[in-house]
């Protein structure tokens, strides 16, 4: 008898029923060492699967088209921890990510070389359309936004000013938490996967109010894992 075959899995050894099990633990949040025990499968074959979800989710993530609303904007840094001494944007050891947050929507994350405006306006023009209203930071890389067709709030954190009305990150500024939060617990992350762990925090944001499970069985439904 031929083994049945996975319909979210191309060309894949294992069955519907180890996967769709596997799948859970991932959207559980399990580490792949634990999902591997509970499973059977081999470590290596958790890890690949693990990494193959995240690619997909990265791949879904770039696909978001351009919207009109209010967004938050923000950079942060991810990595080593900082060295005494270095504070601030381009604190040594550290990658720099910058996010943009619709409000009331998803947040957007990418890594960037540095938080230059030459880095970030071009994520801003991809996410936010003209029209759209902006609120940030203090950051000089922000300066001229108004120019780019946008309105734009500041909050100024040098000041110790954290909001005042509607000028705020508050929004962005959890979703920083979140995944810093939930990237600590893999005790380090490699420089070439880090991106695809990045997106996976951001994709479980985006549907942290909605069963992960059915949303990752619809879509690998309608395009297999390869």
């Amino acid at each position: 008898m031929p083994k049945p075959k996975n319909k979210y899995l191309n060309h894949s050894h294992i069955s519907e029923k180890v996967f769709r099990n596997l799948l859970r633990y991932f959207c559980h949040d399990e580490t792949a060492a634990k999902a591997a025990m509970y499973t059977g499968l081999h470590r290596n074959t958790v890890n690949r699967m693990y990494m193959l979800l995240r690619k997909r989710m990265a791949e879904m993530s770039i696909a978001e088209a351009q919207e009109i609303g209010e967004f938050e904007i923000d950079e942060s840094y991810f990595g080593a921890r900082r060295i005494r001494g270095k504070r601030g944007r381009g604190a040594a050891g550290k990658t720099p990510v910058f996010g943009v947050l619709k409000r009331g929507g998803k947040v957007y994350v990418n890594i960037v070389k540095n938080c230059s405006r030459e880095q970030l306006l071009p994520i801003i023009q991809g996410k936010a359309l003209q029209g759209s209203t902006i609120y940030s930071d203090g950051w000089r890389a922000y300066d001229g936004l108004i120019l780019n067709g946008y309105d734009h709030y500041r909050v100024h954190h040098h000041e110790n000013e954290f909001a005042r009305g509607k000028n705020h990150i508050n929004g962005i500024e959890s979703f920083w938490s979140f995944a810093k939060r939930r990237l600590r617990k893999f005790n380090g992350i490699t420089s070439d996967t880090f991106h695809l762990h990045l997106k996976e925090s951001e994709f479980r944001w985006n549907h942290r109010h909605s069963n992960l499970y059915a949303i990752l069985l619809h879509v690998l439904k309608r395009t297999p894992l390869n």
